[in-house]
């Protein structure tokens, strides 16, 4: 079936099956390959993207109800080769190693600050327990989230 949705604030239109999940139709119908596919259970959190801006598990989600929405990838939150403050803020804080589960990261985090541009630490900590994350401490992360909100 043909569905329209925006992604990235661009329209797009796409053919999928009907069974088909948005993470899947983002990364191979679309190419946007940032969002990762990890468990394919809505655990790990790799796969997170913003849709009509709420943090959603896109191997949860199937493409079809994306219909007439709107989908943030991480490739989204650049302006070009200018990273988001809060992408800059992970880069200064060293908030990511292996880089897998890091755009994840980084589309729930965002979903915070839309919600909550000073959060407290706990709040932080609250949001990053839907991601899953084998390499950091998560320190750097929530000082990364933390620096971004201040800036």
């Amino acid at each position: 079936m043909e569905i329209g949705f925006v992604v990235n604030a661009e329209p797009v239109t796409v053919r999928v099956e009907p069974r088909r999940t948005l993470v899947d139709c983002l990364r191979e119908d679309l190419g946007l390959t940032g969002s990762h596919v990890g468990c394919e259970q809505g655990v790990c959190g790799a796969c997170t993207v913003l849709l009509d801006g709420e943090a959603v598990r896109g191997c949860l989600v199937l493409a079809v109800q994306a219909e007439g929405l709107e989908v943030l990838t991480v490739e989204g939150l650049a302006t070009g080769a200018t990273l988001s403050p809060l992408q800059q803020a992970f880069e200064d804080h060293f908030a990511l190693q292996c880089g897998y589960c890091t755009p994840g990261f980084l589309i729930s985090a965002s979903a915070l600050l839309r919600r909550q541009p000073d959060p407290s630490r706990e709040q932080v900590r609250s949001m990053l327990s839907g991601n899953i994350c084998r390499c950091t401490g998560y320190d750097t992360i929530v000082d990364a989230v933390i620096s971004a909100a201040r800036r």
